[in-house]
């Protein structure tokens, strides 16, 4: 059985990590661990969320990030429907507003949202009732990712305070780079941040316990943990840096780069990858590379929010 220590998420809109406490993270975190066992069962399926129904609702493509909320509501045996922008009447010109008021009428009992723009999943919690998850807006925050990536740190080291995390890459457009750094800070966690200037938002460099370098040799030295980020061509403008194989050069994380950091040094990247620009494919298949097991930790943590929002995370409903 879990310990709850009191701390509950029932009921709880997931918005950004910067709302949770550390003490709330840790729930996720341990209940994500149960979660787990489930994934390696033969037969998949807990009665936990039997007679809930959960609606995605993606306004952008995704294969992880909604495949694996549909799985887990999926074994936690809730009915799921997925919606797209493209397959509904959202292409006829329905308004985000009406969407989520037809679903609310429908008798959902959790929406889980993707949207370009920034700030649409809190706008949700303002227009109806059923438990949002924001599962990635703009390049705010997108907090299951987030939290899945502490869980695979915690499960490869064992700890999460104490530890040098380096982000590469993208930061200006990244909302896992957000949702990593409110994530970690809040767990003790050192932050090093390195990347071209024009791809680095300024205010980060004011906050504590992150760190921003000018190279990235200097952000990985000695680092516990590299997450490399992608370039999300789609979202920025062009001239941010020369060219996609200067970028390699100057900023890939390659064989060389990583002999700088610790030696046990665990790699993370939220895919989609693209290989040979800000990672080699032989460090991204390497034996320091937890990519694939952040994929199926993925499952686990989203299992863990649908139960913690939903039930409360009942004991009698969390089963061995």
């Amino acid at each position: 059985m879990l310990s709850r220590n009191n701390v509950s998420l029932r009921g709880k809109n997931i918005l950004g990590l910067e709302y949770f406490s550390a003490e709330e993270i840790n729930l996720v975190l341990d209940t994500a661990k149960e979660m787990k066992n489930i994934i390696h069962r033969d037969i998949k399926k807990l009665p936990t969320l039997r007679g809930k129904s959960v609606v995605t609702l993606f306004y952008e493509p995704s294969t992880r990030t909604r495949t694996s909320f549909e799985l887990a509501g999926k074994y936690l045996s809730a009915d799921v429907v997925n919606i797209t922008s493209s397959t509904s009447s959202i292409v006829k010109g329905e308004s985000l507003r009406d969407t989520l008021l037809t679903l609310e009428d429908m008798g959902v009992d959790a929406i889980i949202m993707r949207h370009s723009a920034e700030g649409a999943a809190e706008y949700a919690t303002k227009v109806v009732s059923p438990v949002i998850i924001n599962a990635g807006d703009g390049a705010h925050a997108h907090p299951s990712q987030g939290l899945l990536n502490l869980f695979t740190i915690r499960q490869h080291k064992g700890k999460l305070a104490g530890l040098k995390v380096a982000i590469i890459g993208d930061i200006a457009h990244s909302r896992v780079a957000r949702s990593d750094i409110w994530g970690m800070r809040k767990m003790g966690i050192e932050v090093h941040l390195a990347g071209p200037k024009t791809l680095l938002p300024r205010f980060l460099q004011e906050e504590p316990g992150i760190f921003v370098h000018d190279r990235v040799e200097d952000a990985i030295k000695d680092a516990d943990v590299i997450n490399v980020l992608r370039i999300q061509l789609e979202r920025m403008k062009s001239g941010l840096f020369p060219s996609l194989r200067e970028y390699a050069r100057i900023f890939g994380l390659n064989k060389q780069r990583l002999a700088l950091a610790k030696k046990d040094v665990l790699i993370l990247h939220p895919g989609p990858m693209n290989k040979g620009v800000e990672i080699s494919p032989e460090i991204a298949y390497g034996l320091n590379s937890a990519i694939q097991d952040q994929v199926q930790n993925g499952v686990a943590v989203r299992m863990a929010l649908l139960t913690l929002t939903l039930t409360g995370g009942k004991n009698n409903e969390i089963t061995d």
